[in-house]
């Protein structure tokens, strides 16, 4: 089973010397989907990804000549995942994409920028609005990789891998802050676009296993993205058979 699913999935891996040149790669695939998405819909729909590698995709597009080429005015920003924080507390993915992608753009805050509630009172609640919130399919889901092979909020073995009613669900995380809102596999799946982006040597191996190991999204659920472009720098790609 895993060897039939590894032959319909096939994912476009792009290898770049390091975590700049992955930035900014990443950074043009961005301008790239969003402005054919517009083009072809008249608007985008993007779940960002929370993380360092993604946050430093977002100050290229922001700070480069990159940013004159993002329509701005006609994408809606999502989020892939959020721990339940305030939207001001330092581990907010809500507050990294204010201070990086939009800093600046405060227009487009209220209007353009769609925070995930996962500091809701009654999160469950919060998570099937949220839900029902994104667009039905997501133009571009940008994720990252753990070490551990987790990707949004979904980590290995967790229950919200086999959710498939559901778009939004809360759980609990190995790390603190424990509580997370995180999209489930459907989103993924049926989104138009995928990025995932990988730096660092430390996730070589955990990549290697991902990409040319049997295919298990319950022990890998990064593996949910295979039909991805998968931008990775060198670090990272060290120890597949084929970069």
């Amino acid at each position: 089973m895993a060897a039939a699913r590894r032959g319909a999935l096939s994912p476009r891996l792009v290898v770049v010397p390091d975590d700049r040149a992955l930035a900014r790669r990443a950074a043009e695939w961005i301008v790239e989907r969003t402005r054919a998405a517009v083009a072809a819909r008249g608007t985008c729909a993007v779940a960002l990804a929370g993380g360092t590698t993604p946050h430093a995709t977002y100050e290229v597009l922001a700070h480069s000549a990159l940013a004159r080429a993002v329509p701005w005015e006609a994408v809606e920003w999502y989020f892939g995942d959020e721990r339940a924080v305030p939207p001001e507390d330092p581990e907010s993915n809500y507050r990294a994409v204010v201070l990086g992608l939009l800093v600046g753009r405060s227009d487009l805050l209220d209007r353009h920028l769609h925070r995930m509630p996962a500091d809701a009172a009654s999160p469950e609640t919060a998570a099937r609005e949220y839900g029902r919130l994104l667009p039905d399919p997501l133009d571009v889901v940008l994720l990252g990789m753990g070490e551990d092979g987790h990707t949004a909020s979904l980590f290995p073995g967790s229950p919200a891998l086999g959710e498939r009613a559901e778009r939004v669900a809360v759980v609990t995380g190995p790390k603190p802050p424990p509580r997370r809102m995180t999209i489930t596999p459907p989103v993924i799946e049926t989104a138009r676009d995928v990025l995932v982006l990988v730096s660092g040597a430390g996730k070589a191996e955990t990549l290697a296993r991902a990409l040319e190991g049997p295919v298990d999204a319950s022990a890998l659920p990064v593996q949910l993205a295979l039909r991805g472009t998968w931008i990775v720098d060198a670090a990272a790609a060290g120890r597949l058979a084929r970069p």
